[in-house]
């Protein structure tokens, strides 16, 4: 996740100061991913000087100044916005546990995958729950990344469970 690009998107809309960018984030994320006010600074202070945001004045309460998005921020939001999303296919945590699970000939493989299938299913019903809470009219997009959310954690459930099967015939 791009702090920058969601920081560019939010000044987009509208002006803001700091700590009501950080707000509108975790509130358009439902809280999904937090978001750290440091990080928020620090990313602006690096926006203004590329020159893709603004202060409204200069002086005053770091905490209470207002950005506004400049032209050149306005093309580089819309250029990422374009760009394909970059996957790394195999890059995955659980598939190095299994790894190096493979390397030690650890011995409890049935066990672990029994865990991980139960993580799946806990995030699925979180995520289920979190669905039914939505307002279709009000998060559209957020509907879009709760279900596409949903799908994945369906084919690692899917993936999971072949691997439980192969487990158990072996």
């Amino acid at each position: 996740m791009s702090v920058k690009h969601a920081i560019l998107a939010l000044l987009h809309q509208r002006e803001r100061h700091g700590y009501e960018i950080k707000t509108k984030f975790e509130s358009m994320v439902h809280g999904q991913w937090p978001l750290n006010t440091g990080q928020v600074y620090t990313t602006l202070d690096r926006l203004t000087r590329d020159g893709l945001v603004e202060p409204l004045k200069e002086g005053g309460s770091r905490e209470r100044r207002e950005y506004r998005l400049t032209e050149d921020g306005r093309k580089e939001l819309h250029q990422w916005l374009l760009e394909p999303v970059e996957r790394s296919l195999l890059k995955d945590a659980f598939f190095f546990k299994l790894l190096c699970a493979q390397e030690i000939d650890f011995r409890q493989e049935t066990e672990m995958l029994n865990r991980q299938r139960a993580s799946l299913v806990y995030h699925m019903m979180q995520l289920r729950q979190l669905r039914a809470r939505l307002d279709p009219e009000q998060h559209r997009s957020m509907i879009y990344l709760v279900e596409g959310g949903i799908l994945h954690l369906e084919a690692d459930m899917k993936w999971v469970e072949m691997l439980l099967e192969e487990a158990m015939e072996s």
